[in-house]
């Protein structure tokens, strides 16, 4: 798992506590250090506004700002817009991953996943954003 940005700020946004401390200690696992928690878009976005992340991995289904919407809030603000975006949920049907790939997704994991899946997308996710 070699090659990761491991110094990188990861933030994480799900409704689900237990989705979110899942995905937390897979970040760990990897070798991720800097992991901070929103409980929905609304909380990212607060997030978003007063600090500097270099990943955001969201959920898609969330009460106030849904993962889209977080999407194109952080794809429609200059200070946030090359924010690599990683989308984790249940939503697995093509129709929903080709309307995030429109919105800017980075990438897409369906849950549930492994570490090794995880982090296979956050590498080809920023292997793409230097290329670019």
């Amino acid at each position: 798992m070699s090659g990761l940005p491991l110094n990188k700020k990861v933030l994480v946004v799900d409704d689900f506590s237990t989705m979110r401390k899942i995905v937390c200690n897979v970040l760990k696992q990897i070798g991720y250090v800097n992991i901070i928690e929103a409980e929905d878009g609304a909380a990212a976005l607060k997030i978003l506004r007063d600090d500097k992340v270099d990943l955001v991995v969201t959920d898609w289904n969330m009460p106030k700002i849904d993962g889209l919407g977080l999407l194109e809030n952080i794809r429609a603000n200059n200070r946030t817009k090359d924010i690599p975006v990683l989308m984790v949920t249940a939503e697995g049907m093509k129709d929903k991953v080709i309307i995030a790939a429109k919105a800017g997704v980075d990438n897409y994991v369906v849950k549930p996943f492994t570490a090794e899946t995880l982090s296979e997308k956050i590498s080809q996710t920023f292997k793409r954003r230097e290329i670019c």
